[in-house]
């Protein structure tokens, strides 16, 4: 089953608040590895918190009603923003879904006026990283703490940056 850019849409808040919960704690449980350095329990809580816009977003993806993928984006400063939690449930993986999640992430952030984009990637995520490296992403300096041996950071400028602003995930000006 494939889905259409249609199935993708903005998180709506408190409507979305319960399946935004669910897909977060599955993505959370889903590596070998514990996540609880990131402090999600406070993240949760306060939905949709620093993914809300204008700084940032969070994206659903939706098979036949029900959310099978999401990601989200927060704010690292005025021009660079940081993608979070992009993750398709197993069952709908295979379709490119991810692919299109990330597009409309990267697609709305700039938008939003962001120039360039950061991330961290587990190790053990394969796929997701031949998809950054598909999508533009390169080694950058990490732009929040992930303790985790051998996870990747990457970043990429945004389309609607001008080319004259390149400008790498660890500059702070």
């Amino acid at each position: 089953m494939t889905a259409a850019a249609e199935d993708i849409r903005a998180a709506r808040f408190p409507e979305d608040s319960e399946a935004v919960l669910a897909i977060f704690r599955e993505y959370v449980a889903s590596p070998s590895v514990s996540l609880d350095y990131q402090g999600h329990a406070g993240e949760f809580a306060s939905l949709p918190g620093k993914y809300a816009a204008p700084d940032g977003g969070l994206l659903l993806a939706l098979q036949a009603g029900a959310v099978v993928g999401c990601a989200a984006w927060r704010r690292v400063d005025a021009e660079r923003c940081e993608l979070k939690r992009v993750y398709v449930r197993p069952a709908a993986r295979g379709t490119g879904l991810g692919r299109r999640l990330v597009e409309q992430a990267l697609k709305l952030a700039g938008a939003a006026g962001y120039r360039r984009v950061c991330l961290d990637v587990l190790p053990e995520f394969t796929a997701a990283r031949q998809l950054y490296a598909e999508l533009g992403f390169r080694d950058a300096e990490p732009v929040s703490f992930n303790p985790i041996p051998g996870t990747a950071f990457l970043g990429r400028d945004l389309p609607y940056a001008p080319d004259e602003t390149i400008r790498a995930c660890n500059s702070n000006s």
